[in-house]
């Protein structure tokens, strides 16, 4: 079979997936009385990211980490300068300072750690531990925050994108996992298949093909939730994928199989993944201002151009 269509099947999976898995899990936060910021940040985020952690272990699984270095590192960028870019470019976007003072900076670590440990060109199993341990503190953090705001849980989060009866929150649940792990499949497949035929790195079409498969979920849960003026589940969701993407997915995958680091195409992932969210910090007041969406597309276009010049020219 065409391996176009494995991806396309794949990204429609992980589009519906994703939603599905959303709504269910949101569904289950709003029982648990947690505040939208906080929800985004774990439960839609980790929701949103699971197609990207199906693709992680079956890639490594399947002896091919840099799919999964390159998919993880991918989304990351697409996340922040193509995603929030959108958002932010629809209409300013408030910053809550939570997500300031907490979330920002471990989204800025997650890159800068990544580099220092390639920086041997290999990441090893206990690169991806120490990683693993990065995101187990930010997660603390985050569950502490959690607790906090227990009383402050917001209704109109759960009925804006989350289901609310208790067998479509199952329901929801078991189907949206269980497309996320079929597109999973599907994508690996199809970006392998297509790597070969093009004679592309794996690492490239991880960051680009299967990266944009995979961030269907972050693109339509960000822009939905930014249009409904919820403007703390957007950069929630875009900031918790980022540090689960970056922390948790590399981490795992290193850990079932060690990464050899091809360093000119991570060294431009990572340093285009943390100018976006330099160029996203609001560095004064609260707000991410819509030039600021403007500068971000502008550095996604530019970042693909560079990717597949360099990988023609090489």
């Amino acid at each position: 079979m065409n391996p176009a269509w494995f991806l396309l099947a794949g990204a429609v999976c992980a589009a519906a997936g994703g939603e599905l898995f959303v709504r269910g899990a949101v569904g289950v936060a709003h029982w648990a009385r947690v505040a939208p910021g906080v929800i985004a940040a774990t439960v839609v985020a980790f929701a949103t990211s699971s197609p990207e952690l199906s693709v992680s272990v079956n890639a490594a699984l399947a002896g091919d980490p840099q799919v999964a270095l390159g998919d993880a590192l991918g989304s990351n960028i697409l996340n922040v300068a193509l995603i929030l870019g959108l958002a932010v470019s629809i209409s300013a976007l408030q910053s809550p300072r939570e997500r300031i003072r907490r979330d920002f900076p471990v989204a800025l670590l997650a890159p800068a750690a990544t580099a220092v440990l390639c920086l041997d060109g290999m990441l090893s199993r206990l690169d991806g531990v120490v990683l693993l341990a990065f995101f187990v503190a930010w997660l603390g953090l985050t569950v502490r925050e959690a607790r906090r705001s227990r009383n402050r849980a917001d209704k109109a989060t759960a009925s804006a994108i989350g289901a609310r009866r208790r067998w479509a929150i199952v329901l929801s649940c078991a189907v949206g996992l269980a497309l996320l792990v079929t597109a999973g499949r599907l994508i690996v497949i199809g970006a392998l298949a297509l790597a070969e035929a093009f004679e592309v790195h794996a690492f490239v079409v991880g960051a680009t093909v299967v990266a944009v498969g995979t961030s269907v979920p972050e693109l339509a849960t960000t822009v939905v939730a930014k249009l409904r003026g919820l403007d703390d589940v957007s950069l929630g969701a875009i900031l918790g994928s980022n540090i689960f993407n970056g922390l948790f997915i590399i981490g795992v995958a290193a850990t079932i199989h060690p990464i050899t680091v091809i360093w000119r195409d991570v060294a431009l992932a990572l340093t285009v993944g943390f100018a976006a969210l330099l160029v996203a910090y609001p560095w004064r007041g609260s707000a991410i201002g819509r030039w600021r969406g403007a500068l971000l597309l502008l550095l996604y276009t530019a970042y693909v151009l560079v990717l597949v010049t360099s990988q023609r020219i090489g």
